[in-house]
């Protein structure tokens, strides 16, 4: 190396080093960054995860996304701007108009002037302003009867709206139990679908070995009979399908969007039923439609007073305020010839306003006194059918739990009864009819017993229903 001394050789050297470094360095950099994009895309092409909700979040789902609780919300907001405006009635009211436009001339005083009344051969313009102030002092009721009856009213639109939330929860109840269900009865009927095939197999072997204790007749049972749990299990497919469908709909999810429910097994909810008594007397105190009626009755009978109200007079401070002005029209200050184009002028006093006409006001009376009436009838009707329809969800609910315990016991039974009888036709000591009956006894006392269950939960949902007390009952 001619020509190039140590001290340039370690300096070239050293550069040399520090570029394969950070060249190293560039690499690992660019490779986390591929790294790092790969994940990225793996993750998007992954199925999103399901969601998995228990009952108690299904309803909450339902409850933030059901459009009848929005609708009922705006009830309630118009109900709060109904006593809004009733209580605005009781401050000023001002009303201010203005004017501008041409106006013949006007010259001299009130003494003489040389322009006409009538003249148009000078033309003018003007603008005024008049500005006036009513403030009630006393209305005989009409105000405060108003307010009473709009306060009433948004009682009325909380409770109705307590209502609409109360009528959502059983049918998301009804959907979601509906899907546990459909599942118990398909795994009912895949186990006896199985059951079936393995006698089938069975039976077929001992045909075929002659055995006196099958008949080719009993392959056409088992094929008939596989074809019937076949169908069943067809129909609680599609039910399953439906009912989740429904519960997605009602809870907000798309209709290809993955659900899971928290639960697994279909089983029973709730406490032990109490006395019916027991339900009676809290549906007094917490059925909304109870609250509505009550409510209503009080607003109907504010609008009856304040309806008799309009019979009699208004008392109030009012005031007013004018001015006008015009250049080409002289000021004129006799208080006898006023001017209404160049003016200021002004005052205040105390008013009173009657308005009276002929049947026109008892008319109002009579239409709000039939409301009040129509509303006592509808009360008299609630407590009359509310305690009918409690007194119908708890001997469902009676009758549900009585089935559970019947049906649960005839299945327990029914299924010793199966596994005897395939057990003796696998040992070719027993005949193929009582794989039959015990099969087909078993799936419908467990069939029987899941929809026991299912009504039992159900009969629950609606008895907490009538009784106004749906954060009660699972």
């Amino acid at each position: 190396m001619k020509g190039i001394s140590r001290s340039d050789l370690a300096k070239r050297t050293l550069r040399s080093s520090r570029t394969a470094a950070i060249s190293g360095a560039s690499c690992k950099t660019l490779g986390v960054l591929v790294l790092a994009a790969a994940l990225l895309l793996a993750a998007e092409r992954l199925p999103a995860r399901a969601e998995s909700l228990d009952v108690r979040e299904c309803v909450a789902r339902a409850l933030a996304n059901a459009p009848e609780v929005g609708e009922a919300q705006a009830d309630l907001a118009l109900s709060r701007a109904k006593l809004d405006e009733a209580k605005g009635w009781r401050y000023p009211q001002i009303e201010f108009l203005g004017l501008t436009g041409p106006v013949p001339r006007a010259r001299g005083n009130q003494v003489f002037s040389p322009d006409s009344i009538n003249s148009t051969g000078h033309w003018t313009w003007f603008e005024r302003g008049d500005a006036t102030l009513v403030q009630p002092i006393y209305s005989f009721g009409k105000i405060s009867h108003a307010m009473s009856a709009a306060g009433h009213g948004i009682e009325v639109e909380k409770a109705r709206q307590e209502q609409i939330r109360n009528e959502i929860v059983p049918k998301v109840k009804e959907y979601y139990y509906g899907v546990l269900l459909a599942r118990e009865l398909k795994a009912l009927l895949g186990e006896v679908r199985d059951d079936l095939s393995q006698a089938r197999d069975k039976a077929r072997k001992l045909l075929e070995q002659n055995s006196e204790n099958v008949e080719e007749a009993d392959l056409y049972k088992l094929d008939a009979f596989s074809g019937e749990v076949g169908k069943y299990l067809a129909e609680a497919t599609k039910g399953e399908t439906l009912a989740l469908s429904a519960l997605k709909a009602k809870i907000g999810l798309a209709p290809a969007a993955t659900l899971e429910l928290a639960d697994t097994r279909l089983s029973r909810v709730g406490e032990p039923l109490a006395p019916l008594d027991a339900y009676l007397a809290r549906a007094k105190e917490r059925r909304p439609e109870f609250r509505q009626v009550s409510e209503g009755l009080q607003a109907r009978k504010e609008l009856v007073a304040a309806a008799k109200a309009a019979r009699y007079p208004d008392l109030f401070v009012g005031g007013m305020l004018s001015a006008a002005h015009s250049d080409g029209r002289d000021r004129v200050n006799n208080p006898w010839v006023p001017d209404e184009f160049n003016h200021f002028w002004g005052g205040l006093a105390l008013g009173l306003r009657w308005k009276l006409d002929f049947g026109i006001t008892s008319a109002k009376i009579s239409q709000e006194q039939a409301q009040y009436d129509r509303l006592i009838a509808t009360k008299a009707f609630a407590d009359q059918n509310i305690p009918l329809q409690i007194a119908k969800f708890y001997d469902e609910g009676v009758e549900a739990a009585s089935g559970m315990e019947s049906t649960k016991s005839g299945y327990e039974s029914s299924k010793k009864w199966a596994v005897t009888a395939l057990a003796n036709f696998d040992f070719g000591i027993g005949p193929a009819k009582e794989i039959f009956d015990s099969l087909q006894q078993y799936a419908k006392m467990r069939a029987a017993y899941f929809q026991s269950i299912y009504n039992y939960n159900l009969a629950l949902a609606n008895l907490s229903y009538a009784v106004g007390e749906q954060d009660a009952m699972r």
